[in-house]
């Protein structure tokens, strides 16, 4: 959900225009992916944000070996941090609101589609796919005393389709200990805004991309956001094609262990914290459109923008709960 060439779209939003002395702009490599920090003030927080991204990667990058994650996926005696415990536990609330459809516990099955750090299984088939999805299901895992994780010894955990909105939030959140009422924060295309953008005098613009299979990048709209953040699950860019030619998503089905097979192509989610609007995004693109309107009907804290291909094959676009026009 997220990678490079959404960070480069939002650079651009935002760095065309005339710059002046007011805004400090820091920007890197992070999480397999890139950054941008933008706010008022002069003080340089590279430093901070370096070591705050060094303690994520140490608790939840299933990439890292010795990460507090890779430990409890190798059933390894582990005191977890309050980072692991707040995204845990924020997962383990969606994952129940959700039914299901947003499942940490999926891992083990998407790295055998060979979307994720361990590679891909040879000739998957239905038996393994099985084996596979008989330890996926977070309601079978938990935390014991709110410290360390009980959980079955094959199951897999992994937090990257959350664990990226929360860096962002753990920034805007160090941002605001600073008293820095205005930022932007975007990893990976996931972004989180404050205030406005000073320098233009006027609210923070993103965009949402049209999309592309082959690879080539535009705009389908720009719109402004205040105190919100907002994060896009797609499946545009990041796909397979088998030996038949049939392409398949890396959003996994967390109830049958196959790619999705919904005609959703891009789901934007806007919601007051980036944690909450990454997860959302991913369990929408399984959960497809009739039950995302009925989800939705009942949670109106958020905004969804919908991008679809319809039975012609053509694109279509659908705004819920009030998702900013421009």
């Amino acid at each position: 959900m997220k990678h490079l060439y959404v960070s480069i779209l939002v650079f651009l939003l935002i760095f065309s225009c005339e710059k002046t002395p007011q805004n400090t702009k820091l920007s890197g490599a992070v999480f397999g992916t890139s950054y941008a920090v933008i706010y008022d003030g002069h003080t340089n927080y590279q430093k901070q944000l370096d070591s705050l991204f060094s303690i994520i990667n140490a608790s939840m990058s299933t990439y890292i070996d010795d990460s507090n994650i890779s430990k409890v996926n190798r059933n390894e005696t582990v005191v977890l941090d309050e980072h692991f415990i707040k995204v845990f536990n924020k997962a383990k609330l969606i994952y129940r609101l959700t039914e299901g459809a947003f499942d940490p516990t999926i891992g083990a099955v998407v790295n055998a589609w060979d979307f994720g750090p361990e590679g891909n299984i040879k000739n998957l088939d239905s038996l393994k796919i099985d084996s596979l999805m008989r330890s996926v299901g977070f309601n079978k895992m938990g935390l014991i005393d709110g410290k360390s994780i009980k959980k079955r010894p094959n199951a897999y955990l992994d937090f990257n389709a959350i664990a990226k909105g929360y860096a962002v939030d753990v920034i805007a959140d160090f941002l605001q200990s600073k008293q820095v009422d205005n930022f932007l924060v975007e990893i990976g295309g996931e972004i989180r805004c404050k205030g406005i953008n000073v320098e233009k005098e006027n609210s923070w613009t993103v965009g949402v991309e049209m999309p592309h299979f082959d690879g080539t990048q535009s705009i389908l709209k720009a719109i402004s956001i205040g105190d919100a953040a907002m994060a896009t699950s797609g499946t545009y860019r990041k796909f397979k094609i088998d030996e038949n030619g049939k392409r398949y998503s890396h959003i996994i089905d967390t109830k049958t262990g196959y790619p999705s097979k919904t005609n959703l192509l891009s789901i934007s989610v806007i919601a007051k914290d980036c944690m909450t609007a990454d997860a959302y995004a991913t369990a929408f693109k399984t959960m497809g459109i009739d039950k995302v309107k009925a989800f939705l009907e009942q949670h109106h804290e958020l905004q969804v923008f919908l991008i679809f291909e319809n039975d012609n094959g053509d694109f279509e676009t659908l705004a819920l709960n009030g998702f900013p026009e421009s």
